[in-house]
């Protein structure tokens, strides 16, 4: 089948073989996958993966043998877990010590013909919903997840670095249930497309008055950490959202000196971010593609998503 591998290089094949599929797994014929922030930090050497890359995507189920899913288009949870441990039985398979992670750990992803995911992982996409926001589901579910995380109570004044797609979307969600939220990044284009409800944008974080309750970093750089630190009040909250090979040379007395807390934030719940889509429906998600490119100019296809004007890039596999 077709793929896009990364083995040290970045590849595109038209000889890898089918995956195959364990019992209480389904075999998804893959209709388009999306190009990650993440998936350009594996290429840089982020865990070490090596295989077919990519973990947003939109599909059709080929093979399951369980009854009902066979046909249904899908996406899936990126996080395939054992079932049995700890972390499993409290509802947090995503933090499961034994788990794989589709096209990031010890599983191979979804920018091939097709990919492998447990039945439990699939959540059925209707026809009401279009593919270009369909595909979207795994990067909203993750700004969804701080709405989990962080117990707001509608009067933080919260600050989201980064003008990129996560970071846009982060801002999206914290606007649904906060009114002071800014977006600060530093491409003006980005910035005005970011505009949705009452979100405020800023120009660099010059324009943003220090003594944030939260700031959510999502800038992608090595230097998104040092800036949030910058910005908030004493005993302040950083959201981390960047999975960043390096941080650089990072001077961490502020956390200490301001009793900040840092929280980590990584994937959501695909119920939550489906939620999230379906009440929502003018949340501009689609705006949020940049270009697509057919499976067999993947390499291209990366080098446009790694531009600084790119938002969301697709690849289109059948």
């Amino acid at each position: 089948m077709r793929a896009v591998v990364f083995d040290g290089d970045l590849r595109f094949v038209t000889d890898h073989p089918m995956p195959e599929i364990p019992q209480g797994w389904a075999q998804i014929r893959v209709q388009t996958a999306g190009i990650c922030k993440t998936d350009m930090e594996i290429i840089k050497g982020y865990k070490g993966f090596r295989g077919i890359i990519g973990h947003e995507f939109i599909g059709v189920v080929e093979t399951c043998e369980e009854p009902g899913w066979s046909g249904k288009q899908v996406a899936g949870e990126i996080n395939a877990s054992c079932g049995q441990c700890e972390w499993c039985k409290k509802g947090l398979g995503r933090h499961c010590l034994n788990r794989r992670v589709l096209g990031i750990l010890d599983l191979d992803g979804c920018m091939a013909d097709y990919c492998v995911l447990p039945t439990e992982n699939l959540i059925e996409i209707p026809s009401t919903i279009s593919a270009d926001r369909a595909v979207l589901i795994e990067p909203l579910s993750a700004a969804c997840e701080i709405l989990e995380q962080v117990a707001f109570d509608g009067s933080e004044r919260v600050v989201v670095l980064g003008d990129g797609r996560l970071g846009m979307l982060c801002a999206w969600a914290l606007t649904t249930v906060l009114s002071d939220v800014t977006l600060v990044g530093h491409h003006p284009e980005k910035l005005k497309l970011a505009k949705w409800r009452h979100l405020k944008t800023a120009h660099g974080s010059d324009g943003v008055e220090p003594g944030v309750d939260i700031v959510v970093e999502a800038t992608g750089s090595g230097g998104g950490l040092a800036e949030a630190m910058s910005l908030l009040r004493p005993r302040g909250t950083i959201v981390l959202k960047s999975t960043v090979v390096s941080q650089g040379k990072l001077n961490l007395s502020p956390v200490v000196v301001n009793e900040l807390t840092v929280l980590g934030s990584r994937c959501g719940q695909f119920v939550d971010g489906f939620r999230m889509m379906k009440s929502y429906g003018d949340m501009p998600l689609e705006q949020l593609i940049t270009a697509r490119y057919p499976v067999e100019e993947a390499l291209t296809a990366f080098k446009r998503a790694a531009q600084p004007d790119a938002f969301k890039v697709l690849l289109e596999i059948s």
